[in-house]
């Protein structure tokens, strides 16, 4: 089964290792640079709220934080699933566990995130899970390519 904890420092360098392309990368971290380091990680984090690692058998195999917490909504952010654990339930796990922690401990009503275009899969995850679209802004990948970021939101 899994279980969650906060972000911990020695799950840096494994949490580095999940995106496994540049195109991955950006999907979790638009403003990562591939490959991913620690350092990136750390930086990111200073700006985040609750950096949840998801563990099985206390193996890191998960990850996801949030962002721009208003008291009504936040962003769920920098999403990134190992890829040893990818259709094995760690996904659903984590969005449970983000979506619980959103609640519990910030209060909110509604839970955002952008998924790209491009990325079929995590569309189709989460209307699975019951966000829905309501907003579509440009991207710039670092290829140079324009794509879609999809505003998906869930009511909590």
């Amino acid at each position: 089964m899994y279980t969650y904890r906060s972000l911990q420092p020695s799950d840096l360098k494994t949490l580095c290792s999940f995106p496994q392309n540049e195109e991955e990368l950006y999907f979790m971290f638009p403003k990562g640079v591939y490959p991913l380091t620690p350092e990136q990680i750390t930086e990111a984090v200073k700006n985040r709220l609750e950096p949840t690692i998801i563990l099985h058998n206390n193996e890191v195999v998960s990850y996801a934080n949030f962002y721009e917490h208003d008291g009504e909504s936040c962003w769920l952010g920098n999403v990134i699933v190992s890829p040893d654990y990818r259709g094995k339930g760690a996904s659903q796990y984590l969005i449970g566990t983000m979506e619980s922690i959103a609640i519990l401990k910030l209060n909110v009503k509604r839970l955002k995130l952008v998924c790209h275009n491009t990325n079929t899969r995590g569309i189709l995850f989460y209307k699975k899970h019951g966000f829905k679209p309501f907003d579509i802004s440009l991207r710039l990948k670092p290829s140079g390519e324009y794509i879609a970021g999809i505003h998906m939101e869930k009511v909590l």
